[in-house]
């Protein structure tokens, strides 16, 4: 397989456009939100993570060379790469947060303050390394007893809602730029043509859509595009130097971190998994344990040279390779991240890119995902998949009340964020969050316990389905799963022993499928298709 096809143009647009994305997130949460320093975000944040970017993408891209030279194929994609949406808004919002309002409440400078939530960042960063990296060493086990739609499942639901949906959304508040670039996705990517010439389809969306974002804004006056300042100041080399002393000085805050750091740790370790495993079933099978302790390497090298948020493997592995991204997609990425984030250009990007001008192909990724969700599934086990997305479904819920709270919030002048309001909406709407919010906390493991272990009862493996109820209530007891409280702005989870409710509930419904066979008789398996 050649180290670069045709195809990679188009997956270096989407996979480079997605980092391009979670890059303007940081920017607008660091300099804005936090009020960051250029000095501090373009001299540190991102020169640091650049190389974690860079460890990462060169490897899979070797990684998918050697895969396509063992097995004789032209076909490998390597697994995408780059910086977690999930980290960037937790840390920011729960851990870099806080430390700095009570550095500032405790009467230190907001240049003191700003450095103090930075190493919390950095301490959350390289917590959540070290729980991937050793996490890799021996949570590839659970493919040996996990079924593949409890893996897929999980995927399936974050593309559809996270990804797809939530695009989507914003493609028809915005349509003129929206629908016209998701029906050229559309045509070009379901319908199997390219443009003459052999222009990239990525590069032919991205231009259209900026183009028709920048004549909404400057004729309609559409706040469309990402607006600010053109920072100027901050381009030149900026060379990343090891932090190891801001590192160890925040070792003071790790029991508030802690309770952040551990389940996010855990999480994302579990979707790495389940990514390698939708890797594996477009047709490329990656050692899971390698695979797992460069990606929290990766994180651990980023936050022990500034940046305080975590690299990751990326969702949408299937879309990649649809679109003909093999190994070269992964190095123009590392290649593109280094020279935007070591030269401060990025402030380019941020001024004149807006996120709706390449979202059409990120609605693609989260189709694909979904797809696959079903198309690598026995059709069988298909029940299993539609349980095991309804978790992801209800987090994306979870998110769109705090959107509407926040607001709430604003409008107001009150904070909102309190229990008092769950039978608020009980007596107005009878919508009942608290089982939203529930379902929230630790969605991707009820994901997989749902569809784990719907998928034993489908082949009447009964005790194998009480054992993933069983791992249910352990991690409902913790605090892995379900437990949740409200602080001024979220809900978080609450790591704490308790035999709550929904201990006593999977506790339950274990004991009935441990007893199953001794209670009932066997029945041919039900055909649901």
């Amino acid at each position: 397989m050649k180290l670069f096809v045709k195809g990679d143009i188009d997956g270096f647009f989407a996979l480079g456009l997605d980092n391009m994305l979670m890059l303007i997130l940081m920017s607008g949460l660091c300099q804005g939100f936090l009020g960051f320093s250029g000095e501090l975000f373009y001299g540190k944040i991102l020169p640091a993570t650049a190389i974690g970017l860079i460890i990462g993408n060169i490897y899979y891209a070797r990684e998918a060379l050697k895969l396509a030279r063992r097995e004789n194929r032209t076909d490998v994609c390597a697994l995408p790469y780059g910086t977690s949406i999930l980290t960037v808004v937790v840390f920011v919002f729960l851990a870099m947060y806080p430390v700095q309002q009570l550095s500032l409440a405790n009467g230190l400078s907001k240049e003191e303050a700003d450095i103090m939530a930075w190493r919390a960042g950095l301490l959350a960063c390289f917590a959540s390394g070290l729980i991937e990296f050793f996490g890799s060493f021996v949570v590839y086990h659970i493919r040996r007893f996990t079924p593949r739609a409890a893996l897929l499942a999980t995927l399936g639901g974050i593309g559809f809602t996270f990804i797809a949906m939530d695009f989507v959304f914003r493609s028809y508040t915005y349509p003129l730029v929206g629908i016209v670039t998701l029906g050229i996705t559309m045509l070009m990517y379901f319908g199997g043509v390219k443009f003459k010439l052999g222009v990239p389809v990525g590069l032919v969306i991205l231009v259209l859509g900026t183009a028709i974002a920048w004549a909404l804004h400057i004729f309609k006056g559409v706040p469309i595009v990402p607006g600010g300042e053109l920072q100027t100041d901050v381009i030149g080399f900026h060379l990343p130097i090891p932090v190891i002393g801001d590192l160890v000085a925040a070792f003071g805050h790790l029991p508030l971190l802690l309770p952040v750091v551990a389940p996010i740790g855990i999480i994302h370790l579990v979707l790495s998994l389940q990514l390698i495993e939708s890797a594996e079933a477009a047709g490329d099978k990656y050692e899971p344990k390698s695979a797992l302790a460069v990606n929290g390497a990766g994180t651990l090298v980023a936050a022990m040279l500034g940046s305080p948020f975590p690299t990751t493997l990326y969702i949408g592995h299937p879309g990649w390779k649809a679109l003909g991204a093999r190994a070269g997609y992964s190095v123009l990425n590392a290649i593109f991240m280094a020279v935007i984030c070591l030269t401060g250009l990025a402030t380019v990007f941020f001024y004149y890119i807006p996120v709706e001008a390449g979202m059409a192909i990120l609605i693609w990724i989260g189709v694909s995902m979904m797809t696959q969700s079903f198309g690598a599934s026995p059709k069988k086990h298909i029940p299993a998949v539609v349980l095991g997305i309804i978790p992801p479904v209800g987090a994306y819920v979870a998110l769109c009340i705090k959107h509407a709270l926040s607001a709430g919030s604003i409008q107001s002048g009150t904070i909102l964020f309190d229990a008092s309001i769950l039978q608020t909406m009980i007596e107005a709407r009878t919508f009942f969050a608290q089982g939203v919010f529930a379902m929230e906390q630790g969605y991707v493991y009820t994901s997989m316990v749902l569809a784990a272990s719907t998928v034993c009862i489908i082949e009447q493996q009964f005790r194998a389905a009480a054992a993933w109820f069983f791992a249910a209530a352990v991690l409902s007891m913790v605090g892995l799963m379900h437990q949740y409280t409200f602080t001024p702005a979220d809900t978080i989870s609450v790591l704490k022993f308790e035999f709550n409710d929904w201990f006593w509930s999977y506790l339950i419904v274990a004991a009935i499928l441990y007893a199953t066979p001794w209670l009932t008789n066997k029945k041919e398996t039900v055909d649901f298709h």
